[in-house]
């Protein structure tokens, strides 16, 4: 026997969607003074899919650009988004999307005049492509690793999306893939040089936080402390230099699923009285000035924004050669490339930068005058913000070529119901 479902009264319209309708009449597609975007972000946590997203909103002039956001939770990135004046709404996002989902960004677009949606991995990728596809939008996804899966492959072949790759190494991946060459660009990602920069203060604050004293030589791993970032590379690498250097302190800054594990796995390997776990900064710029070297340990990447924004600040680095790094790296005048995996080479080109202090400081001024020439938040925005106008254009005028189109006369029609053809 089925059970009656309890009444539940109709919500208010939320605050964000009575925002969204009080200036959705405010270039797009249908005319508007903006374009109107609707971000999708497949996740809501402090990692560098959500602090690309961040920065793009952050920077998108507002006198050409209207912002929505589609998130799958509420999380201290939500209100982010709120606090720079984007609406924010809410959906479960699956890789195979509910159909609530689907209707949420269908609704959306439809209703608040999006011009254009723009997807962040693959699950925020199928919801973009489909709501794009069921309203006639254009949609693009940003792909943040150094590759295509077969499953956004999938996802762009089926619903006509449009492609960013973030590196080299998956642009022409997606090219030997198929993928149209108008439908995929490459722009890197970039750092805001004005935020990230080297500072004596916030050197000083952040090595007070963790109890180092000034001249001790510290060693850094910033990111995510999950398996694809190599955190347990970047602490066999701190025990090799350990090994030769042990005045030197190491620090690892995020959280993860590894983070448990790391510790034990350092008090395992004796280094507990040199290894510091300084947990989740959100605020990375406060961190950077206060680390002498950067060690980039991960098994995979795209186009690593720790490791932009570390550069930024000054910092000499050795990386694994993994994904986009090498493009960002410049071998033996901003840091040290090492095959992927080797760990231990990671340590011992550590080992021979911090006995030649004079060197690290030219490879920091050089990294910082690399960012600012190849990888400027700016030029990233700008590269972005041109695509996204092209493509809502490109959209317009194919629609209106549509409307325009002369009915062919000879071509035939189906028979009426009056038809011989039909008694």
């Amino acid at each position: 026997m089925k059970t009656k479902e309890p009444h539940v009264e109709p919500r208010p319209m939320p605050a964000e969607m009575r925002t969204v309708w009080s200036v959705a009449d405010g270039v797009g597609a249908s005319g508007k003074d903006k374009l109107h975007v609707l971000e999708v972000m497949a996740s809501a946590i402090v990692g560098g899919m959500e602090t690309y997203v961040r920065n793009l909103v952050r920077s998108m002039p507002r006198d050409r650009f209207q912002i929505t956001c589609l998130c799958p939770y509420e999380s201290p990135i939500t209100e982010v988004l709120r606090g720079m004046g984007a609406a924010v709404f809410v959906a479960r996002m699956d890789d195979d999307p509910p159909w609530r989902s689907i209707q949420a960004a269908v609704e959306i677009t439809r209703n608040f005049q999006v011009d254009l949606i723009h997807g962040h991995l693959p699950k925020a990728h199928v919801l973009a492509g489909l709501a794009g596809a069921l309203t006639q939008t254009p949609a693009l996804a940003t792909v943040h690793g150094n590759s295509i899966t077969t499953h956004e492959l999938g996802i762009h072949r089926t619903t006509n999306t449009n492609l960013i790759v973030v590196c080299q190494e998956a642009y022409m991946q997606a090219l030997a893939m198929g993928v149209a060459p108008e439908r995929v660009t490459l722009i890197n990602n970039g750092v805001d040089l004005d935020v990230f920069r080297p500072s004596e203060r916030t050197r000083a604050a952040f090595r007070a936080s963790l109890g180092v004293a000034p001249e001790t030589p510290l060693v850094g791993f910033v990111g995510r402390i999950d398996v694809e970032k190599g955190p347990d590379q970047f602490l066999q690498a701190a025990q090799v230099i350990h090994d030769e250097a042990p005045q030197a302190h190491f620090v690892m800054v995020g959280t993860g699923h590894q983070y448990d594990r790391m510790q034990q796995m350092t008090a395992d390997m004796g280094l507990s009285e040199v290894m510091h776990f300084a947990g989740l900064w959100p605020d990375t710029s406060k961190v950077y000035p206060g680390i002498d070297l950067l060690l980039q340990t991960s098994r995979i990447e795209g186009m690593p924004l720790s490791l932009l924004e570390a550069m930024a600040c000054e910092l000499p680095v050795v990386a694994l050669g993994v994904g986009g790094v090498p493009e960002i790296v410049e071998e033996g005048r901003t840091g040290m490339l090492v095959s992927p995996g080797d760990w231990r080479g990671v340590g011992q080109r550590a080992i021979d930068l911090l006995e030649h202090p004079t060197r690290m400081a030219a490879m920091g001024e050089a990294a910082r005058a690399r960012i600012r020439a190849h990888f400027d938040l700016r030029s990233t925005v700008a590269q972005t913000t041109h695509l996204m106008e092209t493509l809502v254009q490109r959209a317009g005028a194919a629609q209106m070529s549509k409307l325009s189109a002369p009915v062919d006369a000879d071509r035939k029609t189906p028979p009426s119901a009056e038809s011989p053809a039909n008694r």
